[in-house]
């Protein structure tokens, strides 16, 4: 089992910038890949980027490409999601979530994906 908190939205002003974390404790996490998704209002979740268990391996969506980087610290069993340039269309619930792997590879399939956080939400102004 693997708990997942979420910590780090708030709102911005459109082209500003904010860091996500999320913070994992129970089972050992660092065989686990992590992802982040996020949810808008009437839109289903979608994947905004994911890390392999060593971080070594990340992959992103392409509206967020280059402007967002996933990054994790596995001896503070912490994952990062720095946002800059951020647009209002960004503006949603972000979650974060881990899957139990046995390479290192990232995952970039919701269902695929073990364990989920409570979600912080991002708001983007004009």
């Amino acid at each position: 089992q693997v708990y997942l908190v979420e910590s780090g939205g708030g709102l911005v002003h459109a082209g500003g910038s904010l860091r996500l974390s999320c913070e994992a404790s129970g089972d050992t996490w660092r065989r686990y890949a992590m992802g982040w998704f996020r949810q808008a209002p009437g839109k289903e979740r979608e994947f905004v980027a994911a890390i392999s268990w060593s971080g070594n391996i990340t992959y992103s969506e392409d509206s967020v490409r280059g402007r967002f980087t996933i990054a994790r610290d596995n001896d503070k069993n912490t994952m990062y999601l720095q946002m800059n340039n951020l647009k209002l269309e960004d503006t949603a619930v972000y979650y974060c979530a881990a899957a139990q792997r046995t390479v290192d590879l990232v995952v970039i399939t919701a269902g695929r994906y073990d364990y989920w956080g409570q979600g912080t939400q991002v708001t983007v102004s004009s």
